[in-house]
């Protein structure tokens, strides 16, 4: 499995991206059910979010996220960054 940090900045107002907040914590909510998504969250100013996420391929974790009603609706822009985990938790061994 590969590793990535998932950024997400608005292209919307924050009164736009809310109003389908709910929507996309549901489709995130598949993705940790399939254990494609360890966390995820709001930045601190809310200008956009985080995610952590693990998948076979940049071209699949891309493809899942292209779903993400702040996509599809498009209030939203992902980047994503790929990363080797060498030091973690002992209690996410498993998720690693």
């Amino acid at each position: 499995m590969k590793h990535f940090i998932v950024e997400i900045v608005y292209t919307a107002p924050v009164e736009k991206v809310n109003e389908i907040r709910d929507l996309h914590r549901a489709f995130l909510e598949t993705g940790y059910k399939k254990g494609l998504i360890l966390m995820s969250g709001p930045k601190e100013p809310r200008v956009g979010g985080i995610i952590i996420a693990r998948s076979e391929s940049l071209e699949s974790i891309t493809e899942f996220l292209s779903s993400d009603p702040y996509q599809t609706e498009k209030v939203a822009e992902y980047k994503y960054t790929e990363f080797i985990p060498v030091h973690y938790q002992e209690k996410i061994k498993g998720w690693i």
